[in-house]
């Protein structure tokens, strides 16, 4: 397997049956289609997700929430496993919100839980095991998900002042071995669905070595970068892909000059779209929002946006009697494009929310 025209990051994979064999591939029109509306009249939204059903699996039972040609955000709660699928349109990274689960794939088994975000190869074929009931964001890109560059030295390695290292990732374990005959596997193309059957099973692979492949990191080992006053979101950042980027907000010291506001300032990224995944600590700048964990904010590039009224005031105050770090946990994607608003956001859209800055 390898990227760009195998100009880029490889692997090899040592099947035991021919990988080629196909004995038959069908069509699927359901959930080949996802709807997506314009974010129209503009406008600043939350998405409460708690409010979404849990059930179906990590593949199927994904619930959109956003996306453009670059990338989509769906939200998921599953419950049981799900079918063998590969995704050939771009990389998936699935951050876990709750719950734990098994990635199986033709590179071996992963355990993943809370936390994690778990960055799953294009072409890779796999399935999900949640282990009860798991929630989570879903981010499938049309490209490949990668460290930012600025991260990495010209050979790959991971520089010293990267906010996290090679030793912070986890791989899957040995081969996970399966003797069986016809399988079919789910893949999705920029065309829609198809399930393919192979003549056997896709998890014949006795060994692999490359460096492509899944792997899992999890947002606890993300070490935040400070300064003085307010840095901007780009300290944050952890992934990017085609159009877009990926950061975890993490607690972390607050600013420590003597006359710094603690607190995100107006802010107006003229060129991406804000989508925030709250999944953890409290949010000082947002209280009175109605913003909590399980929360989506979606804030668009013809958007000013920043604290609540009297956050400011709020913050100072909780300096001045020792409130010096602060435990915010959010994933955070900027996109490059306007993003389109999903189905299932709109079912769970909290619709007073862009106007409580003038509360």
């Amino acid at each position: 397997m390898g990227e760009e025209g195998f100009s880029s990051d490889s692997s090899l994979l040592y099947h035991r049956y021919l990988p080629t064999a196909i004995v038959k591939a069908e069509a699927v029109t359901e959930g080949a289609r996802v709807g997506l509306s314009a974010n129209m009249p503009l406008s600043p939204r939350h998405f409460r997700t708690s409010r979404l059903p849990v059930g179906g699996d990590m593949v199927t039972s994904r619930q959109p929430l956003a996306g453009n040609g670059d990338v989509r955000m769906s939200y998921v709660g599953a419950d049981r496993a799900s079918e063998l699928y590969r995704d050939s349109k771009g990389d998936e990274c699935v951050y876990i919100a709750s719950g734990s689960a098994r990635l199986e794939s033709t590179y071996g088994v992963l355990e993943v839980g809370e936390g994690d975000y778990v960055v799953v190869p294009t072409g890779t074929i796999h399935r999900w095991v949640p282990q009860g009931a798991v929630t989570g964001l879903v981010i499938e890109a049309s490209g490949h998900i990668r460290p930012p560059r600025r991260y990495l030295s010209q050979y790959g390695q991971f520089l010293e002042h990267a906010p996290y290292c090679e030793r912070d990732l986890r791989v899957p374990s040995e081969p996970w071995l399966v003797e069986d005959g016809e399988t079919t596997v789910l893949v999705r193309t920029r065309g829609g669905l198809t399930r393919l059957t192979y003549a056997h099973h896709p998890f014949d692979v006795v060994g692999w070595d490359g460096c492509l492949y899944p792997y899992a990191f999890n947002i606890s080992d993300f070490e935040p970068i400070v300064k003085r006053t307010h840095a901007p979101p780009p300290v944050h950042q952890t992934f990017e892909g085609p159009g877009f980027v990926i950061c975890s907000f993490c607690p972390r010291p607050l600013d420590f000059h003597p006359e710094a506001v603690p607190i995100p300032y107006n802010h107006h990224n003229v060129d991406s779209d804000e989508f925030m995944f709250y999944v953890g600590g409290d949010y000082t700048a947002r209280k009175g929002s109605g913003i909590d964990v399980g929360s989506v904010s979606l804030h668009p590039a013809g958007f000013t946006h920043g604290p609540q009224p009297g956050a400011v005031e709020a913050a100072v105050a909780a300096v001045e009697k020792g409130h010096t770090v602060t435990s915010e946990l959010a994933v955070m994607v900027d996109t490059f494009r306007p993003l389109d608003l999903g189905d299932a956001a709109l079912a769970c859209e909290d619709p007073d929310y862009a106007w409580t800055w003038a509360r």
